[in-house]
């Protein structure tokens, strides 16, 4: 049996869960600091939904890809990612593999084949039908993970890539973090289903739904889901019921539109909380090792901050890369005189 067929976690891998877990809860309190001082332009947490996030991505192969929602960004430190030129892409600057021609958190990567999401709801979900079906058709046996929330189910993208999927049985995972909340509007009025799964069985495939704050139900459903789809059962879609505690982003206020009793509600369910008192519960953890860890990560995260903060901008020239395999002549000139204006400009000044 390999580690990424269905089975239950041992208590060395519910530990690197918990660890990836409580590592994006820091950073997303880091960063949402950052921007309130204007640090950084934009952010969005995923504060609260952990879980989800990390338990799902623990299920897959690193040859497997995941097309990212809002909240999967830590996904890609737990597929070992490096948090510098995590952080990088927040600043834009040099650091940044995208060099900075995408908006703050939302990173991506080949090397740990994680995709950018797009501010545009439910897009990236043909997409990620699409990639499976072409990984089958060359004969891999890649796994697609294809994140969304809530509102993503009333998009049309949503309807054409699960009507896709179905029609085609790709290997492809819908993963949808039912979080109550697209921006201000609550679940209820998405739509009169009774569950989000339900909507599944329109299409010919599973649809399950499972606590999205467990991070052992939420790796079992995925891990079981991965499974079948790698073994050409088709697709799955799975709904992780959990709660957005905090902002949608940034950009938020959302003591507008919640209950505050109804968040902490949610609070009390706290994913993390959950998982270290279940791993103390079965005497594979502590305090003293929950101390000796935050220390650990926190330091690890000043580090990568101080060194991704003082790295240098994109050369303003990079806008000509990655056009052409081949630069042709006129974008060659374009690029030189772009230069020469830029070096005037900085000897004017």
């Amino acid at each position: 049996m390999t580690p990424f067929e269905p089975r239950e976690l041992t208590e060395a891998q519910l530990v690197t869960v918990y660890r990836a877990m409580l590592q994006s809860r820091l950073l997303d309190e880091r960063m949402v600091s950052l921007q309130r001082q204007g640090r950084i332009s934009f952010y969005g947490t995923g504060i609260g939904q952990e879980a989800t996030c990390i338990a799902s991505a623990f299920a897959l192969r690193p040859s497997d890809w995941l097309f990212p929602g809002l909240r999967e960004n830590a996904a890609m430190l737990l597929r070992g990612y490096p948090l510098v030129p995590y952080l990088a892409q927040l600043f834009g600057n040099a650091g940044d593999e995208a060099k900075g021609r995408q908006m703050p958190a939302h990173q991506s990567s080949r090397r740990v084949n994680q995709v950018s999401w797009s501010s545009c709801i439910g897009t990236q979900l043909p997409q990620a039908v699409g990639a499976a079906w072409a990984a089958r058709s060359k004969g891999h046996d890649t796994v697609v993970l294809a994140c969304l929330g809530d509102g993503a189910t009333s998009t049309g993208d949503f309807h054409a890539a699960m009507n896709f999927a179905g029609v085609l049985q790709a290997p492809v995972v819908f993963l949808c973090q039912n979080n109550h909340w697209s921006i201000s509007l609550h679940v209820s009025q998405q739509t009169r289903s009774e569950t989000l799964a339900l909507k599944a069985s329109a299409y010919g495939f599973p649809g399950v739904r499972v606590d999205g704050n467990d991070a052992e139900a939420v790796y079992a459903a995925t891990a079981t889901a991965v499974a079948r789809a790698r073994a050409g059962q088709g697709p799955t879609f799975i709904e992780a019921l959990t709660y957005r505690v905090s902002a949608h982003s940034s950009s938020d206020d959302p003591t507008l539109y919640q209950d505050a009793q109804e968040v902490q509600a949610w609070k009390a369910k706290d994913p993390i909380e959950r998982l270290r008192a279940r791993l103390i519960e079965r005497q594979a953890w502590d305090a003293a090792r929950d101390e000796a860890l935050r220390g650990e990560l926190l330091s690890a995260l000043h580090a990568a901050l101080s060194e991704a903060e003082a790295l240098p901008p994109v050369p303003p020239e990079s806008l000509f890369d990655d056009v052409y395999a081949e630069e042709p002549w006129h974008l060659a000139e374009q690029r030189e005189e772009l230069r020469r204006a830029v070096r005037g400009s900085r000897s004017e000044g």
